[in-house]
């Protein structure tokens, strides 16, 4: 059994189909399919189910992929054990909330890039959940998400600390209007409904009506427009509310505490690309802090 057919095993297994693994492989879809087969064929028995709407893992799939994870995991912990250096290169794949993305990381990923310009820096975004899970699955070195998150197999660092508002168009500020107004959020993961689902219901409401966009800019201006409202974090809507945009509402003390973490998977060896990164985090003056604590960084550990 080849390496590489694990790996092709491995990304047709994550994204469910063969068209969108050989788009990530950068293969012919026809290899990939081929590959897959000869697999099957060597271990006589099937890992997929085929229909129309993609490919799924049958029960000896789901056992192979556990070994695969593991096998690809320590070949990538090898690499990293020989390349620690204080220039570090290769990829680093990154994820982030949307409101994290837009408003925080440009000044962040600009100075690491101008340290370490062979590093090869990737940024994708998303919510908490699915980016945690990224992380887990080997797909994504680290990623900013909402925290605390309680994950036996996840470090962190503590980036943000934010306040979450509730934004309205200008000029409105009868709560009880604003809270039976549509609530506009990002999409079925967004970390931020929980907390409105829990103020409507102090306030007496009881169902909310869900508006979901795909991008911080769309949902500004919906607000804007009188569409609806949002809970959105402080940070986030500062330069909009200062044109006039859009107006925004303190939420009661319980409501308002918003913490980002940048997050990693746990492992004995680390990519310099990703320690320097994680240092950066640490030295970089870019987060509104709440307190004047240092964060500390203790658990990284590097081969020479």
């Amino acid at each position: 059994m080849e390496i590489s057919d694990l790996k092709i095993f491995q990304t047709v297994a994550h994204e469910g189909s063969i068209t969108k693994a050989a788009q990530v492989l950068n293969y012919v879809q026809s290899n990939v399919t081929t590959r897959i087969q000869d697999l099957e064929n060597q271990l006589k028995v099937p890992l997929f189910r085929r229909s129309n709407r993609g490919m799924t893992l049958t029960a000896a799939g789901e056992n192979l992929l556990k070994y695969a994870d593991k096998i690809l995991s320590l070949i990538d912990e090898a690499i990293k054990s020989t390349q620690f250096s204080e220039h570090p290169v290769g990829p680093l794949r990154l994820g982030s909330i949307e409101t994290t993305a837009a408003t925080h990381l440009t000044p962040l990923l600009t100075e690491y890039h101008s340290r370490y310009p062979d590093v090869h820096l990737s940024l994708v975004t998303g919510e908490t959940h699915s980016l945690l899970q990224k992380v887990l699955k080997y797909e994504l070195d680290g990623a900013f998400v909402y925290g605390p998150i309680y994950e036996p197999e996840i470090e962190h660092v503590a980036a943000i600390e934010d306040e979450l508002v509730l934004i309205s168009e200008p000029g409105k500020n009868d709560m009880h209007d604003l809270l039976i107004k549509p609530m506009l959020f990002f999409d079925v993961g967004c970390t931020h409904r929980k907390k409105a689902e829990h103020f409507l219901r102090e306030n007496g409401l009881t169902s909310i009506q869900i508006m979901e966009f795909g991008t911080l800019e769309v949902i500004l201006n919906g607000v804007s427009a009188g569409l609806g409202v949002s809970l959105l974090p402080q940070s986030s809507i500062v330069n909009s509310e200062e044109a006039g945009i859009i107006a925004s509402h303190r939420l009661p003390e319980e409501y308002r505490d918003l913490q980002v973490w940048f997050v990693y998977k746990r492992e004995s060896i680390y990519s310099s690309a990703l320690l320097k990164f994680v240092q950066s985090i640490e030295s970089f003056k870019f987060f509104a802090k709440k307190k004047n604590d240092i964060l500390r960084i203790d658990n990284f550990k590097f081969s020479h």
